[in-house]
């Protein structure tokens, strides 16, 4: 009978080559590490469970790298740069090694592309479905933090790349929606973190489009005091969106993860180029305005647009 690895050997097989210097080979039970001179420290986590955050036969590589890059995606928003990550793993008992193999050869791939390095966390079992959680630590100029909290009435609303795929993306996953190239599925998959577009200098106020793009816009709405008006027939979608031709879930659907930023309208070229440097699109979907802090959207003709929902909430 063959004997599964025990919790240490796959740490030492899949894990270890993903450490970095500050990781001490994990062996130890905390990383030491020495943060850039003279950088603030940020730290974001989230966690991703099956059935919910991704489909239970998903391909572990690119599960974990959805994992890394959704919070890469948060250190995106606030304008840092990544620096490492801790890393929780939840699986049933009898989940093969190959599982971790390929988790681990996800990680890797998107290291190299992103530049860090895994420093440490624990492998547990469950009776439950898979549950992966995920600490990320980047660092930012003294002060240079982009917080969600700054959009000021008459600033403009900026977004990039496309929205709504990521919501039809699941549906085409499941098998729901065509997607004859799986283009729509592959922005499910592997969200797309925009790192070093929210520039401080550039972006007064910023979030990643999670929980979507009308239901995190309230968020902006909130932190700043201000109202917000979308206007639909501004918001960029892709051509697999456009054929799909459902706009609300579009606007409401989430898992994107594109930069959602409040942008005076004086910064609106500078970022413009700023952007086109980095090869990332960006397109003005509206604007704020004094008033309660809620948002209106507004279809072609400017008539507000009745909404069924904001956006995806776990609770």
């Amino acid at each position: 009978m063959t004997q599964l690895p025990t919790e240490f050997d796959r740490i030492a097989r899949h894990f270890r080559p993903l450490a970095g210097p500050g990781a001490l080979g994990l062996l130890d039970d905390a990383a030491v590490f020495m943060p850039p001179a003279g950088r603030d420290m940020v730290i974001a986590a989230d966690a991703m469970v099956a059935g919910v955050h991704f489909l239970p036969d998903d391909p572990p590589d690119l599960v974990a790298r959805k994992l890394l890059r959704t919070n890469l995606s948060d250190l995106a928003a606030m304008g840092a740069t990544p620096l490492g990550y801790l890393t929780t793993i939840s699986l049933p008992r009898d989940v093969a090694d190959g599982w971790f193999a390929a988790f681990a050869a996800g990680l890797g791939v998107d290291q190299a592309e992103f530049g860090l390095s895994l420093l440490g966390g624990d492998c547990t079992s469950t009776a439950g479905p898979v549950s992966l959680s995920l600490t990320i630590l980047g660092h930012v100029a003294p002060g240079k933090a982009v917080r969600r909290a700054g959009a000021q009435a008459g600033d403009e609303i900026w977004v990039s790349g496309t929205i709504g795929d990521g919501a039809l993306g699941l549906l085409a996953a499941q098998g729901l929606l065509a997607d004859a190239d799986g283009t729509l599925a592959d922005r499910y998959r592997l969200p797309r973190p925009r790192l070093g577009l929210a520039r401080h200098d550039l972006v007064r106020a910023c979030l990643d489009v999670s929980d979507g793009l009308v239901q995190d816009c309230g968020h902006l709405c909130r932190a700043g005091g201000v109202a917000a008006r979308i206007e639909a027939a501004a918001v960029p979608l892709s051509p697999a969106a456009r054929r799909a031709g459902m706009i609300e879930r579009c606007l409401t659907g989430g898992d994107d993860y594109e930069l959602l930023m409040a942008v005076a309208p004086q910064h609106a070229a500078a970022l413009r180029t700023h952007a086109e440097t980095l090869g990332i699109a960006i397109s003005r979907i509206g604007s704020f305005a004094q008033g309660d802090a809620q948002v209106m959207v507004l279809d072609s003709t400017g008539a507000p647009m009745t909404l069924s929902r904001g956006g995806w909430s776990h609770f």
